[in-house]
């Protein structure tokens, strides 16, 4: 896809950020091409299925239906030992075994929902276009409803006690777990363009890592909401407000002491973890999202490719094109093998050591809407036809 083209199809996709104060900074110690945000549809029409030589077998380990809301971008499932949680716009969530897909629970939010949920070790929450935050425990019990300064931008996160919110307008809302209750509130100023985000953000030892509108990746004491570090994983370039988007829609990947994320029009980059300092950059975009292993940092650029970089210095490892009429989704690594989920809900499995294509499997006709999650040595996401799929491979 041309950078033209690219930009034609992004005025459909972007709003007006709205114009904010920037709080006072306290130091101390977050997706697929355009055509995939259109699924593929009215943009063009998905190439054929490229020939591969079948070295792996990809199977389907569970569906499970989650209702007759319509599914967009940002609707993403919570993944944790115990169960998945997932939710549609019509306000069903649901929980299921994530070996079996067995349903533990299913209930109605009795509002409809903007995005999907976040789920901490005592509660699962929810959001709307209406500014709710929906707070459930981890039996579907209701615990309490509060409301923030305007759309809930993406699934919330919860983590020690703190559930974080991200706004439409750009605002990060901590509050407490059990209760609901502000405990801080971060602002910053937004472009007057932006590519409209519904990553959320990541918490790894006691820091919130989220990317922002206009490049920025944030790493934060969730306790308190103050700013540890912000670095530029882009810098805006370009003559119109349209070219200057670069923005970090997709979550960071937190390692033990490198955390990395990716931006639109902009690049892919990671940072020392406790200072921020850059490690190394690579020219990039990407609204796909990114996955590593113990060797390669993984992305799905806006063309579709599929790229591999050395981790440690950002060096092309390879690069796999094929699929690049198949608009397929952010990478996920599933057990020996590099996952990614076409237009068509095909999966198609890559070899993690050179990019060849060596397994595929249909699902259910539809796209992934948002990047494929790690689960246990699978996979699982949400579809376009409003299915919760877990898939894995031998």
């Amino acid at each position: 896809m041309t950078r033209r083209l690219r930009l034609i199809v992004a005025c459909g996709t972007l709003l007006l950020g709205g114009c904010e104060t920037l709080s006072t900074w306290i130091p101390s110690i977050p997706t697929p091409s355009f055509a995939w945000l259109g699924f593929g549809r009215g943009v063009k029409k998905p190439g054929p299925l490229p020939a591969f030589e079948p070295k792996a077998s990809a199977r389907v380990d569970w569906q499970v239906s989650l209702g007759g809301g319509k599914m967009s971008l940002g609707f993403a499932p919570a993944v944790r030992k115990e169960a998945i949680y997932a939710a549609s716009s019509d306000g069903t969530i649901v929980s299921v075994e994530p070996t079996t897909g067995r349903q533990i629970w299913r209930i109605s939010a009795e509002k409809a929902l903007s995005t999907g949920v976040g789920a901490g070790a005592n509660s699962v929450i929810a959001g709307n276009n209406k500014a709710d935050v929906l707070a459930f425990d981890s039996n579907g019990k209701a615990l309490w409803q509060a409301r923030i300064s305007s759309e809930v931008a993406g699934p919330p996160t919860s983590a020690d006690g703190i559930v974080v919110a991200w706004s439409l307008d750009g605002k990060l809302y901590g509050l407490v777990e059990a209760t609901g209750e502000r405990k801080w509130v971060y602002q910053r100023t937004n472009p007057p363009l932006t590519v409209r985000r519904f990553a959320g953000g990541v918490v790894s030892r006691g820091g919130l890592f989220t990317g922002t509108a206009g490049g920025k990746l944030l790493a934060m004491d969730l306790a308190t909401g103050a700013v540890a570090w912000e670095a530029s994983v882009a810098t805006p370039k370009g003559a119109t407000e349209l070219e200057r988007i670069a923005d970090v829609t997709s979550l960071p990947v937190v390692e033990e002491r490198q955390v990395c994320a990716a931006a639109f029009q902009g690049r892919v980059a990671c940072f020392e973890l406790v200072r921020g300092n850059l490690n190394w950059s690579r020219d990039f975009s990407s609204l796909n999202g990114i996955a590593v292993d113990n060797r390669y940092l993984f992305l799905t650029a806006d063309d579709g490719s599929i790229h591999a970089l050395d981790k440690v210095t950002g060096a092309s490892a390879w690069k796999q094109d094929k699929l690049t009429l198949r608009y397929p989704s952010g990478p996920v690594v599933i057990g020996d093998y590099l996952g990614v989920v076409d237009v068509e809900g095909y999966l198609h499995l890559l070899d993690r050591g050179d990019g060849s294509l060596v397994g595929r499997i249909a699902t259910d006709g539809a796209a992934a809407i948002s990047q494929p999650l790690p689960n246990g040595a699978g996979a699982v996401w949400q579809s376009a036809s409003g299915n919760l799929i877990s898939a894995s491979a031998k």
